[in-house]
């Protein structure tokens, strides 16, 4: 569960966007603020993991606030707005992604969707103590038979349904999960989802090839290609980067 925080100085605007985040089961509206003094003290309190926060307010604008925090304490941010002219103290201050006012319901999602990939590795870095047991080791049922197959081993995985195919080498493996859950078992250090229906091997991520439609092209090392959704395009160049791991072209 991702605890939100809503912060706007129009109450319509707040409770619209408060409406659209009841309908997702995975987040939970954990407080409301109208100003931005309020909201660094209540931010601070709370610790949500998520902030929808309006940039022009009386008093202290959304940037303002998130200047304010503590780095290790500044929680993902969505930015609303009615201008797009703030970019650059923006992604100064790594926010997630801004939407600009009225809200268009198809990049609140895409928005939300980036803030869900990112949090393994908000978690990860601000939380030292953080421990989570990740699968080093998928079991496989073949027939009457049991098949252990390492992580480490795998260069992608396909949904299928309520299973996913395991790309081992030359071999394929069926297990029974749904891609959605696999991706929280399995380490985000090691593995990224790029499309709704696939996840990699980030260390085998060799060429990024950047599509006329926001979409992109990954070649594996072992050449394979694989399409990248333009929803999770951020999350994994931001993840390409830190490892320097492939070309971008």
């Amino acid at each position: 569960m991702i605890r939100v925080a809503v912060i706007d100085d129009e109450p319509l605007a707040r409770s619209g966007v408060i409406a659209r985040l009841a309908t997702m089961p995975d987040l939970q509206v954990v407080a409301e603020y109208e100003n931005g003094d309020d909201a660094l003290h209540g931010i601070a309190e709370i610790q949500p993991e998520l902030i929808f926060i309006d940039i022009d307010m009386p008093g202290k604008s959304g940037l303002d606030v998130l200047a304010e925090l503590p780095l290790h304490r500044r929680p993902m941010a969505i930015l609303l707005t009615a201008y797009a002219n703030f970019a650059l103290r923006a992604f100064e201050l790594n926010v997630i992604d801004y939407l600009l006012k009225p809200i268009d319901e198809d990049r609140l999602l895409e928005s939300i969707e980036r803030a869900r990939n990112a949090l393994p590795y908000r978690l990860k870095s601000t939380s030292s103590d953080l421990e989570v047991n990740y699968l080093e080791t998928l079991t496989v049922r073949i027939g009457n038979r049991i098949v252990l197959v390492s992580t480490d081993d795998v260069s992608w995985i396909a949904a299928d349904g309520d299973y996913v195919t395991l790309y081992v080498g030359s071999k394929q493996y069926l297990l029974r999960d749904p891609i959605h859950k696999l991706i929280q078992k399995i380490d985000p250090t090691k593995f990224i989802r790029i499309h709704r229906s696939t996840i990699v091997r980030i260390d085998l991520v060799s060429e990024l090839r950047n599509l006329n439609n926001r979409d992109a092209l990954i070649r594996l090392s072992d050449g394979t290609p694989l399409r990248v959704s333009r929803t999770y395009i951020d999350n994994l160049l931001l993840v390409l980067q830190r490892v320097r791991c492939c070309v971008i072209t």
